[in-house]
């Protein structure tokens, strides 16, 4: 049950873009069939073929009300109303060297080396609430804290415990297969986040070449992203590499899935490439924020295929990238930090291909996904 909740504000949405954008034709699972064999398989097949071929879908009629997900968005937009300074306070120790939980400031990417334009993304992530974390934020967030934490386990109980029993189901494992390497209760670097896009001027639009943030791959299992209106995510289609946007659905879940699952099932589970483009002309003149959930393994699961899956023994998936290359297959904990010190890299400008192509580990370089 929801935990009592403090007075908030509400948080009104921008009206959706009129503009006829090329959006992605996505798949739609409906949890309302799940927990019957018959509903679970229908799902399992649904999930795979997203994604295998889109690696986006949707989920509907998870068990979390819209009004439990807006009091999250005020919650986001009263915390980036905050003084500067005072958000400044909770930056985390280590952030050149990958620490992510607390607030992550704006402006340490270079968007424009020309006119060292930098980039107007303001990140706070706010860990696991299972005893392995300290919680430390600021007076606002405290004072909604057992709501987060409420809200952050529902997310873990109505929809990630479901994934994980599908994609199990999917790949012909026991159902408890992968619910069993993300346990809430076991340490990994899940976090709940909240994300603001401020907007820039349409002259220094026109300097970013219609993106905000390029093409990137997420390094947990599922990313959980809350509809907002503001137009702005793009995807890239596996098949024919051609990006198209993300449409906000009401009362949905946008789901990506990303390189853990990939590493685990040797690329039968396509790690998502997306990027944040410049939103559409009639909403260029607002700013983005977003309510975000990054699922991730247990820190000490080693990322190596899953040997006991018939179908990827039937399909040839049987090695990622680390085992092929017989290099040290990493636990999710080391991948973890490593592709996460590569992310917070500061002072990197766009078009650096050193940056864009460097090695994570051995085994594992990054790409230029545009």
């Amino acid at each position: 049950m929801p935990v009592p909740a403090p007075e908030l504000g509400s948080y009104n949405f921008v009206p959706e873009t009129k503009e006829d954008l090329p959006w992605a034709d996505l798949i739609t699972l409906d949890f309302s069939l799940y927990g019957t064999p018959e509903g679970n398989k229908e799902l399992a097949q649904t999930l795979i073929k997203a994604v295998r071929e889109d690696g986006f879908f949707y989920v509907k009629n998870f068990d979390i009300s819209q009004e439990r997900v807006n009091r999250q968005f005020a919650i986001g937009k009263q915390l980036y109303e905050l003084p500067l300074e005072e958000k400044l306070k909770y930056v985390p120790e280590g952030i050149d060297e990958g620490a992510f939980n607390g607030y992550v400031p704006a402006g340490r990417r270079i968007l424009d080396p020309a006119t060292g334009l930098r980039d107007r993304v303001e990140v706070y992530n706010i860990p696991k609430f299972n005893g392995d974390f300290h919680h430390e934020h600021p007076e606002l967030i405290q004072r909604y804290l057992p709501e987060i934490e409420e809200f952050a386990r529902s997310l873990h109980t109505e929809v990630l415990d479901p994934l994980h029993t599908i994609l199990a189901i999917a790949l012909g494992l026991s159902e408890d297969y992968l619910r069993n390497i993300h346990k809430y209760d076991v340490k990994s670097e899940d976090h709940l986040r909240y994300m603001k896009y401020s907007k820039f001027t349409p002259e220094e639009n026109e300097r970013l070449n219609g993106l905000w943030g390029r093409g990137h791959t997420d390094l947990g299992s599922f990313t959980l992203l809350f509809r907002q209106p503001v137009a702005a995510l793009q995807i890239r289609n596996h098949t024919t590499g051609e990006w198209s946007w993300v449409k906000p659905q009401d009362g949905t879940l946008t789901v990506n899935t990303c390189d853990a699952l990939s590493f685990l099932t040797a690329g039968y589970v396509k790690s998502t490439v997306h990027r944040v483009a410049v939103p559409p002309k009639d909403q260029q003149h607002v700013d983005r924020l977003g309510l975000l959930y990054f699922s991730r393994p247990n820190n000490d699961v080693v990322l190596e295929t899953i040997k006991d899956s018939p179908v990827l023994r039937e399909q040839g998936f049987t090695q990622n990238e680390f085992e092929k290359s017989e290099n040290p297959v990493p636990t999710m904990e080391t991948w973890t930090f490593a592709k996460q010190k590569w992310q917070r890299t500061k002072n990197v400008a766009r078009g650096d291909k050193n940056y864009q192509t460097a090695q994570i580990l051995p085994g594992w370089n990054e790409k230029v996904y545009a």
